[in-house]
């Protein structure tokens, strides 16, 4: 029987020669994807010219919806996202999920939020998710992300292992640690692999198990069983909400009094949101965000009464189950965003360290490759030839 190393070695080397490709292109898109929400921010602010005056003070969501509203005729604004930030623009969201920038001071439009970077974002999602597949091939292409993600766990756990020396000792240990000089390429290869395996195991697990409950419903159940919840029923289709929208009026009434009473509660809130309700006794829900939305552990979400303005419900993280709790930690990081800035920063360099372990692995299975063939030949040119 052969020794567990060799084993576990082998199905290492298989696993990533089997995804190796794919698992490349999800690390480079999720490296281009490491800064996208302050990307897309900083784009947003650039778009528009903040007023120089302090004394300025924001038009109230109500107005601003109003406003908006007269400048677009035969469309219908159906929310709004206001920033703490006085550098920013507000952003309302029309009916046809089409999105304005709008001056938060004056109502005045500024224009669609700026496209070439967010075309970037698309592209490199698109391929981080489907590898580029589009429409009807979507979701083979998410079907292979997802299980060549499957295969990366195996392969970071297994590294784990394997990029252990054999031997524990001191020695050992430092080529295997720190990157080393004047070695050849194969020693190099080698050298290399271990120690970007070694230096970002952790992270890169923890990133790369993220994405499976993104990828797989059994492993978003798998969560809450794990954290001794109900998994939640599958989310209905969409499709039937659009029915009948034209003829839909939203309510802009009540906002204000909501929006005053969430503030009040929330001091230091950064982002607010609300989509507009086509009831008039519907409640008004504000979504409060004190991070930069991937951090659910800082967003709180109200409900409250739009006649008499009383929060009715206010859902924060702590307040949730556990295995929503844990389905949303392991959500935001799979990004690194749920430690913020910080978070982001470690998730995309062990994101990069990712393609690194990739690259470096292919060149070590194609030199492994190329010293068995030739072996074979020279093992075929010693051997007598067969009599007839």
């Amino acid at each position: 029987m052969k020794p567990f190393r060799t084993v576990l070695f082998w199905a290492h080397l298989i696993a990533g020669a089997t995804a190796g490709v794919v698992i490349l292109i999800m690390s480079v898109t999720g490296v281009a994807l490491t800064y996208e929400k302050q990307m897309l921010e900083w784009a947003d602010r650039r778009a528009w010219t903040a007023p120089s005056s302090a004394d300025l003070i924001p038009l109230s969501p109500e107005t601003l919806l109003a406003r908006v509203g007269e400048a677009q005729p035969g469309t219908a604004p159906i929310g709004v996202t206001l920033r703490a930030d006085r550098t920013a623009p507000a952003t309302v969201l029309l009916d046809g999920n089409k999105s304005l920038l709008v001056d938060p001071y004056t109502g005045t439009i500024i224009g669609e939020p700026p496209t070439a970077m967010r075309g970037f974002f698309r592209t490199m999602t698109s391929w981080h998710r489907y590898i580029a597949m589009a429409g009807d091939s979507r979701a083979t292409g998410k079907s292979i992300t997802g299980w060549s993600n499957l295969l990366f766990l195996f392969i970071v756990l297994s590294g784990m292992y394997l990029w252990l020396p054999r031997v524990w000792t001191w020695i050992q240990f430092n080529n295997v640690m720190w990157f080393r000089r004047g070695l050849a390429p194969k020693a190099r290869d080698f050298n290399w692999h271990n120690v970007v395996g070694i230096w970002s195991a952790v992270p890169l697990a923890i990133v790369v198990a993220g994405a499976l409950p993104i990828s797989f419903p059994w492993a978003g159940n798998l969560v809450y069983r794990l954290a001794g919840d109900t998994p939640p029923p599958p989310a209905a289709a969409a499709a039937a909400r659009s029915a009948g929208r034209a003829s839909v009026t939203y309510q802009r009434d009540g906002i204000d009094a909501a929006w005053a009473s969430a503030q009040s509660r929330v001091p230091e809130w950064r982002t607010m949101t609300t989509r507009l309700a086509a009831s008039a006794k519907a409640p008004v829900v504000v979504s409060v965000d004190e991070g930069y939305g991937g951090q659910p552990q800082l967003r709180t979400t109200f409900t409250i009464d739009r006649a008499s303005g009383e929060v009715v419900k206010a859902e924060d993280f702590a307040s949730l189950g556990a295995g929503r709790r844990a389905r949303s930690w392991l959500r935001f990081a799979h990004t690194g965003e749920i430690y913020g800035l910080a978070g982001q920063t470690v998730a995309g360099l062990a994101t990069a360290g990712g393609a690194f372990l990739v690259y470096t692995g292919i060149a070590l299975a194609l030199r492994r490759l190329s010293a068995w063939l030739r072996r074979r030949r020279a093992t075929e040119m010693l051997e007598p030839p067969v009599a007839a």
